[in-house]
């Protein structure tokens, strides 16, 4: 989104998005529930917003390719390609023991080791995590028709089945429903999805060829009381992790790196740049996490005046400009 690709611009990461990925310049949300109160169809238009588009949509693949440019150019970093044994907290600083049998002594530490953080556990973070019973499949998709610069979900029972434009004809596809659902689709073969998936996508883009073979992610929450303390900090999927509702995962952490960055410039000791990165990160991270996670269980819910609440706020954002503006800022993380 936004605000996120201005930092890559600003920190020279992504020197042109445009070189890289597509403009996603409307975001357009279908209820295709059967359910007796339903919401209205929503388009969110980034013209309406005086903006050439909400954001890109940047392949993984050209996105890490990119980063690594960058990397090569830092001559003050060092890279050591190994994992973390062990973490240990002393009057002096940290003691990082690593499985290639080095030990390295630090000032401050920075985890991004994912949702099993190694330096979470260590450091003594409290982390809440929350199962779902639902899964995501992902995998890229050839349509008949393209999808233009629309990213398009349409609301089904147990979650979204969302199509994000990818270049010509090119679509990649988050399915998110039960695993038991998602795993017997798998089964039916390439044909069988590509067939199942032009019904999902209740055929408004024709034919569908799968590009890439189908994968399924299991689904989990997890949050933090604080993003940093005691002279470590945690970024990414260490400090926070939610179902892929909105493309706020990858967002939200590159929002931790643009917070670090600034912490790190602040400067100070350890424990107050620490400090100082949790406080920038504790309502960002609050307000995400909330509005994600009520997002999912409304769409999820079986109870007949959470529908109707969903159906109305929707309702409300077709009708209202300030409040679609006002959603807008909060999903594109805006400060």
């Amino acid at each position: 989104m936004l605000p996120a690709v201005e930092y890559l611009e600003t920190a020279g990461l992504v020197p042109d998005p445009a070189a890289i990925g597509q403009p996603l310049k409307q975001i357009r949300i279908i209820d295709a529930t059967r359910r007796l109160i339903r919401a209205p169809e929503t388009l969110f238009d980034s013209a309406e917003f005086d903006l050439p588009a909400f954001g890109w949509n940047l392949p993984n693949v050209k996105l890490a390719e990119s980063f690594e440019a960058a990397r090569a150019g830092l001559t003050n970093l060092a890279t050591i390609e190994t994992t973390l044994d062990d973490l240990e907290i002393g009057a002096d600083g940290f003691t990082l023991r690593l499985a290639n049998g080095a030990v390295l002594m630090a000032d401050l530490v920075v985890g991004a080791d994912g949702k099993k953080s190694r330096v979470r556990e260590s450091a003594g973070f409290r982390a809440r995590e929350n199962g779902f019973t639902q899964a995501a499949l992902v995998c890229d998709l050839g349509l008949e028709r393209p999808i233009g610069g629309a990213s398009i979900e349409f609301h089904y029972e147990n979650g979204p089945f969302t199509l994000v434009p990818a270049g010509g004809n090119r679509a990649n596809l988050v399915w998110i429903d039960e695993r038991d659902t998602l795993k017997a689709a798998q089964e039916r073969g390439k044909d069988g999805l590509a067939a199942l998936f032009r019904e999902k996508s209740q055929r408004l883009l024709g034919a569908v060829e799968l590009l890439t073979p189908a994968h399924v992610f299991l689904l989990s929450t997890l949050s933090v009381d604080t993003a940093g303390k005691d002279g470590v900090m945690l970024v990414g999927e260490a400090a926070h992790a939610f179902p892929p509702i909105g493309a706020q995962g990858l967002n939200l952490g590159l929002r931790d790196v643009a917070d670090l960055s600034a912490a790190l410039a602040n400067g100070g000791s350890p424990q107050a740049i620490s400090a100082d990165y949790a406080r920038r990160r504790a309502g960002d991270l609050a307000r995400t996490g909330t509005v994600v996670d009520a997002l999912f269980r409304s769409l999820l819910s079986d109870f007949l005046p959470v529908q109707a609440t969903r159906a109305g706020a929707l309702w409300a954002l077709k009708l209202l400009p300030p409040l679609r503006k006002s959603a807008f800022d909060v999903g594109i993380g805006m400060r």
